[in-house]
């Protein structure tokens, strides 16, 4: 499946995402142009290590679908990539129109690189999962069980805490030479081209992903995980087995709860991180539409949440000001408030609906009037039939072997009593 994604700067075509996926990080510079042929080997994490920071200052992060994650070298590359990274806030185009979004891997901290014997306990939560505006942030925070007395007090629910406290607990995480993290986000451009395929890739779907790359980028730095602590997303018993499965024979211990993120201090850890990260975001956010570009009201925008009247101002004055390529790329096309927004209001008869200040565009697609059907008689498809979903058929009106057409499942996996399968097992 592919979805065409057009914002200010460019039209492309993204390309689907491959779910659970292991990337790595790679440091660029914003000041060259990204070559599409340009190979992530040419920015080697050593290399930027030595680098001044000013060089962070003007890099972004970017994954690498062919390589595994490779663990940042040190606390200090660590926390100037988080600066490049959450106040920096600088994406070039590629990163806006396809792939996946930054995932960074701090270092692993030496307490745990000499003591391999045991394996660390390990917690994942997210921030920024209902806002109609800027990304989503998961995280992981994970440490040596032994190392207990060595971790910050005071770790609760990060939207429990006050913004103060929350940002001192960040910096005692980033400064800590016994907690490793990982950061993984979401922006609104990769949420958006995800759920507006053909066959949405939801956000549930994604949350899954984004905790199993974290948990494989951990694993793959040579890191064993003991338990690992998981804030639900769905049913806690389907998506503690869904992890299970995919991590058969690395023997971790799920936990997956509700409020996790309040009741085990790596959960609660990962949730600072998650929050944290997404607020820096948000408050450095970088338009990437052009280099001048400012949207009407500017960054204020409160929340992004729906519910905050301010977000909802900053949409409505937003929309379409530059037909027809919709919001800038900070806003998740395939929530309701955004769709809403861009809705063209064509119902006369509905005077009760507000139509937006700038309303979208309808856009069909139709074949040619030349070209009604081919040498069998059948009529052709227009593009928009691709686009939209079918209204189902009265049952009773089709015939038996239109039904048969419409099964999913060919008749010959029936006959054989073949079933879906639900995991693979790699060979020896």
């Amino acid at each position: 499946n592919s979805q065409t994604t057009l914002t200010k700067s460019s039209i492309s075509i993204a390309s689907s995402n491959p779910r659970g996926h292991r990337i790595s990080v790679v440091f660029r510079s914003t000041r060259n142009m990204i070559d599409e042929n340009e190979s992530s080997e040419n920015c080697d994490i050593e290399e930027a290590a030595d680098q001044t920071d000013d060089r962070f200052d003007t890099s972004v992060l970017l994954p690498s679908k062919t390589n595994s994650v490779t663990p940042l070298p040190d606390r200090q590359t660590t926390n100037a990539a988080l600066d490049a990274l959450l106040h920096a806030s600088a994406r070039p185009s590629p990163c806006n129109v396809f792939g996946l979004g930054p995932l960074v891997l701090s270092d692993i901290p030496i307490s745990i690189k000499n003591n391999k014997d045991r394996g660390v306990i390990l917690g994942i939560d997210e921030a920024g999962r209902g806002p109609v505006l800027g990304p989503m942030t998961y995280a992981a925070a994970f440490w040596k069980p032994d190392a207990a007395k060595s971790i910050p007090a005071g770790f609760h629910d990060s939207k429990q805490l006050t913004p103060e406290k929350r940002a001192a607990l960040f910096k005692e995480i980033k400064s800590s030479d016994c907690i490793g993290f990982v950061l993984r986000v979401l922006h609104a451009s990769e949420i958006s081209r995800n759920m507006l395929r053909r066959v949405p890739y939801n956000l549930n779907a994604m949350s899954h992903d984004a905790a199993i790359q974290m948990i494989w980028a951990v694993l793959d730095a040579g890191v064993k995980i003991e338990t690992c602590y998981v804030d639900t997303v769905g049913v806690a018993e389907s998506y503690k087995k869904k992890l299970e499965r995919v991590f058969e024979g690395h023997d971790i211990e799920f936990i997956v709860e509700k409020k996790a993120d309040a009741k085990y201090a790596p959960c609660s850890a990962a949730s600072v991180v998650a929050k944290e990260a997404r607020d820096l975001l948000i408050a450095n956010w970088k338009w990437t539409e052009t280099s001048n570009y400012q949207p009407l009201d500017g960054s204020n925008y409160g929340s992004g949440y729906p519910s905050d009247p301010k977000a909802a101002k900053w949409l409505d004055n937003n929309c379409n000001v530059d037909p027809p390529f919709g919001f800038p790329d900070i806003v998740r096309f395939s929530w309701g408030p955004a769709k809403a927004a861009m809705q063209e209001d064509n119902d006369s008869t509905n005077s009760s609906r507000r139509k937006p200040k700038n309303s979208g565009l309808v856009i069909k697609w139709e074949a040619d009037e030349e070209e009604d059907g081919d040498e069998s008689g059948r009529k052709q498809s227009s593009l928009h039939s691709f686009m939209v979903a079918k209204k189902e058929e009265n049952p009773k009106k089709r015939g038996h072997l239109a039904e048969l057409k419409s099964n999913k499942r060919l008749g010959i996996f029936n006959e054989l009593g073949l079933s879906k399968v639900t995991a693979f097992v790699e060979s020896v």
